[in-house]
């Protein structure tokens, strides 16, 4: 069947997924392949001191962003896209979207990005013995209570801002587990929130006497695979304004970008993982079992399937060396060079593989911008040697590059060396992996770990949530991670690397010295403002 004629009788699946900014769409076809994509620009806004999208933007958004694929679609093949086979919708995860009985939001959207919940994070953490990060949803409405804020006792809905695009467009109040389990810890043995900190919560917060309790709130938490509802009228005008798309197509459920990552790079089954590594880094491994205990730098989360996945997240990695590589262009440029950038970082990156394995005794801080991790609120990027390190060219970019895995090594460790976690398979993706075997080598010294790069689409989380779409009508009672394996990414072995022993032992030298100067940032963040 040629790409016209699916997309003429309906066959296409969409998947649109709100990145911070970014959102993208992305029409595929029977064979999960991308035919036509659109997207649109947005940036977060500070207003009152909260970072926030208004509703307006969020609507904007999310047509412009379709009509782009429309374009798209009509550039490529001369059709107008009626009926679609099936939709997903994804987005950045966490934040605070409360509604009152009206359906109108109570105050603006609270994103992920707001670091102003560190009292609930602290204090949900110990009434749960569960780690509860600031971002959580539960964090954001726990802070409101604490705060004495006059809309808590209004709430009648609270969801994500996944969560409320599908209830928009399908009338049904849902979530997928993956987005669910960034609002409450899941438990595993259900798929459903974990009842018994669901009443911890409500007895905590008793005596405010809100007229509400948690489940009355909570939207309802799916599964892959399940159906979330359809797409109503009103629905279908609100996608598409044009007023072309017709009303039936059935939803999957919404998912967070965390979700719709593991799906894209096949890391949804356990003892497999994913790192991502571009401005910032962090990597997610599906657990075969509960952790030991609690680990504040290890978030718990689920795969779109409700299995159970540590996720370590930093917020510094290829800036700092980003910023280092744009020196050396200037250098290049003041004598008159015209400078590749591709080249030049490939070049200095291939250097770094000529350098000592523990770096030579040299150390960089890559905080850019504060560290969880490390427990830095804010970032001062450094550059430390001893007058009898080995400072040289290779030395210098080997450790710029050891650096942006340095909190990722140290939330890593307590994974592989505390709880003797077992991978035998972790995806890499992102900008650091774009010089060929540079990147990718280290991480699996750093990691101790085989690391694979897939040659995947593209398209990212988008195209991860219309899979997701596409599994709930073509399932046929198969593991999602099955139906990845064989209806998806068959015949995609992408490469691997496996660890060099003398690498691991680099990094592992490097990882002692990085630890033990951490005071040396901590000044620096002091003394520096």
């Amino acid at each position: 069947m040629s790409t016209k004629t699916v997309i003429e009788s309906g066959k296409a699946v969409l998947g649109i997924e709100f990145g911070s900014t970014r959102i993208k769409a992305v029409l595929i076809d029977e064979n999960h392949t991308p035919i036509a994509s659109g997207s649109h620009e947005w940036e977060n806004q500070l207003v009152d001191g909260i970072w926030t999208y208004s509703i307006d933007m969020i609507w904007n958004g999310l047509q412009d962003s379709y009509q782009d694929m429309l374009k798209d679609v009509k550039e490529k093949y001369g059709v107008t896209v009626t009926k679609l086979a099936a939709i997903g919708f994804s987005a950045m995860m966490h934040g605070y979207m409360v509604f009152g009985a009206d359906d109108e939001i109570l105050v603006p959207f609270r994103t992920w990005r707001n670091s102003i919940t560190e009292e609930a994070s602290e204090k949900l953490t110990a009434l749960f013995n569960y780690n509860i990060p600031q971002r959580w949803s539960i964090a954001h409405l726990y802070q409101a209570i604490l705060n004495g804020e006059e809309h808590v006792k209004d709430i009648c809905f609270q969801t994500t801002l996944a969560g409320y695009i599908h209830w928009k467009l399908t009338g049904k109040k849902v979530l997928g587990v993956g987005e669910a389990s960034g609002m409450f810890p899941i438990d595993i043995a259900t798929g459903k929130f974990d009842e018994k900190m669901v009443k911890q919560f409500d007895d905590a917060i008793a005596d405010k006497n809100f007229g509400w309790k948690l489940s009355d709130i909570f939207p309802e938490v799916l599964t892959a695979g399940e159906n979330a509802g359809t797409l109503t009228e009103e629905g279908a005008k609100l996608l598409d304004v044009s007023g072309a798309l017709e009303a039936g197509a059935p939803l999957c459920p919404p998912e967070g970008d965390a979700g719709t990552g593991m799906v894209a790079t096949n890391s949804v089954a356990r003892r497999t993982g994913n790192v991502s590594a571009g401005t910032s880094v962090f990597s997610m491994v599906v657990l075969e079992k509960e952790l030991s205990k609690v680990y504040p730098e290890l978030d718990l989360v689920t795969t779109p399937s409700g299995d159970l996945v540590a996720m370590v997240h930093c917020n510094n990695c290829t800036s700092d060396l980003n910023a280092w590589v744009n020196i050396f262009k200037e250098f290049a440029e003041s004598f008159g060079m015209e400078v590749d950038m591709n080249k030049l970082f490939g070049t200095l990156y291939n250097k770094a593989m000529e350098g000592d394995a523990d770096g030579g005794n040299l150390l960089a801080y890559n905080y850019i911008s504060g560290e969880n991790i490390t427990g830095m609120e804010e970032g001062r990027p450094l550059f430390v040697r001893t007058p009898n390190s080995k400072f040289n060219l290779a030395n210098f970019m080997r450790v710029n590059l050891y650096t942006s895995l340095g909190a990722l090594k140290i939330g890593m460790d307590l994974l592989l060396k505390e709880e003797k976690v077992q991978i035998d398979k972790l995806l890499g993706h992102g900008g650091l992996f774009k010089t060929k075997g540079v990147g990718q080598q280290i991480l699996a010294d750093a990691m101790n770990t085989p690391i694979s790069v897939m040659e995947t689409a593209g398209e990212g989380g988008a195209w991860g949530i219309a899979v997701l779409a596409a599994y709930m009508i073509n399932t046929q009672g198969e593991s999602l991670g099955d139906y990845l394996n064989a209806k998806v990414f068959a015949g995609q072995e992408g490469s691997e690397l496996a660890p060099n022993p003398q690498g691991v032992k680099g990094f592992d030298d490097f990882i002692q010295i990085y630890k033990a100067g951490l005071p040396i940032e901590r000044a620096a963040v002091d003394s520096m403002k």
